[in-house]
């Protein structure tokens, strides 16, 4: 059995939520191992819709779940989502779920910093969420972080706050914001630790124990690769590593417990925020896959640019996330175009290249070379066999098989759970 890794292909929202609740079926442990409540996944079960941020999606199955240390947490979130899980009837106790003691946590103050780098007028907007996300992970790295395990030592907390005060009231002096008493976020922190505590465990020797009782183990990823702060869309990403690599650090399980990576890719192609997109629609077709595709960040509530499948960017992000094969989703949004169109290569300064550049410049400078495909009239939503997808929809998907260099495992053409084509079990690799 294969413990399987599943990471977004593109800028994220490809649907991973419906394949990662698939495959929780057939798991026995589901793992978040990076980002943290910016990333949303949406479930649809029995026709309820579960809405999930910081959770692992395994815990819908009632699946034993982990938030690794790769993960930023904000412990405020975490209780409503939990309530909110609950309130639909999930249950959600220390036996199904763990969080790392050496996550680190995200504060009010990440929060508002965030927000008022983005409200700026000077510099680049990123398009972060505004959830903290970006400021924690700095402090994670600038070894200032306050940790989960910290709030289990209320008498030195004060004198860590200190310390990461310290680094933020000089930011807040430069900005013309008050300072912040180092009081403030204490109680901020202990009004909540009694209620995430309970969840916190060594996580690194909670999975390795699994592995070796021999768990098929999930690791769900959140955002997409091209948001990864190495290897996506410099600066417009997110400050995490989304890589399938980062399934190893951020969960503290050992590369060589990774045995087949899934990657999720969205039949055509969207992006939220700011930042380059050489495939992006501004007209009636880029508005007709929106409104098909119901478009909107689960989360955020902003609407996705969209734009036609880009070969040239899933291509780079099987390579870097050595993804063994793809679930396919959306199929059915491209349903009745009589001309569906596929990114092959870029054009950049009058010469063709095969793959996206690492500069803010070229990037925002390169030209999508198209190849036109015949689309398909007939309707692949619903479809549960390749025996139900039309004939030129058949040829669009082994197209792109043929374009990204990864075969097809996975085929979603609804957002119900068992709308799947199955064409090979990640867990049987």
């Amino acid at each position: 059995m294969a413990n399987v890794v599943v990471v977004g292909s593109q800028w994220g929202d490809e649907g991973k939520g419906k394949i990662v609740d698939w495959l929780s079926e057939r798991a026995d442990v589901v793992v978040r191992f990076h980002g943290g409540h910016n990333a949303g996944h949406t479930l649809v079960i029995d026709g309820v819709s579960y809405k999930l941020a910081l959770l692992p999606s395994g815990l819908v199955q009632g699946k034993f779940s982990v938030i690794g240390n790769g993960v930023v947490v904000d412990p405020h979130h975490f209780v409503a989502e939990l309530e909110k899980l609950r309130a639909q009837g999930v249950t959600i106790t220390p036996e199904v779920l763990r969080i790392a003691d050496n996550a680190p946590l995200i504060l009010s103050l990440h929060r508002e910093l965030d927000g008022i780098r983005e409200d700026a007028t000077a510099g680049l907007k990123i398009g972060t969420t505004r959830r903290g996300i970006g400021p924690a992970y700095e402090d994670k790295v600038g070894r200032r972080a306050i940790r989960l395990v910290d709030l289990s030592e209320p008498e030195t907390l004060l004198p860590k706050i200190e310390r990461l005060l310290t680094h933020h009231n000089a930011l807040r002096r430069g900005m013309g914001l008050p300072e912040i008493e180092a009081q403030a976020i204490y109680d901020e922190l202990t009004t909540i630790s009694d209620q995430i505590l309970p969840f916190m465990d060594q996580v690194w020797r909670v999975l390795d124990d699994k592995r070796r009782e021999g768990a098929r183990i999930l690791f769900e990823g959140a955002q997409g690769a091209l948001l990864d702060n190495d290897h996506g869309t410099y600066p417009f990403v997110t400050s995490s590593n989304t890589v399938a690599g980062q399934a190893a650090a951020g969960s503290g399980l050992g590369p060589t417990a990774i045995g087949y990576v899934l990657g999720i890719t969205k039949a055509y192609t969207t992006r939220v925020g700011e930042g380059p997109f050489p495939c992006e629609l501004d007209d009636d077709i880029g508005r007709h896959l929106a409104t098909v595709g119901r478009e909107v960040g689960v989360n955020t509530g902003r609407a996705r640019r969209c734009g036609w499948f880009d070969a040239v960017l899933v291509r780079q992000t099987v390579r870097t996330s050595g993804i063994t094969g793809i679930a396919l989703t959306k199929l059915d949004v491209l349903d009745g175009l009589k001309q569906i169109k596929v990114c092959v290569g870029y054009e950049l300064e009058g010469s063709r290249i095969d793959y996206l550049p690492a500069s803010m410049g070229a990037q925002a400078a390169v030209k999508p070379i198209y190849e036109t495909l015949e689309g398909w009239s007939e309707t692949t939503a619903g479809a549960r066999s390749w025996a139900d997808l039309p004939a030129q929809a058949v040829k669009y998907v082994r197209r792109i098989e043929e374009l990204i260099g990864a075969p097809v495992a996975m085929l979603s053409t609804s957002p119900e759970r068992n709308d799947t084509i199955l064409v090979h079990d990640p867990f049987q690799d």
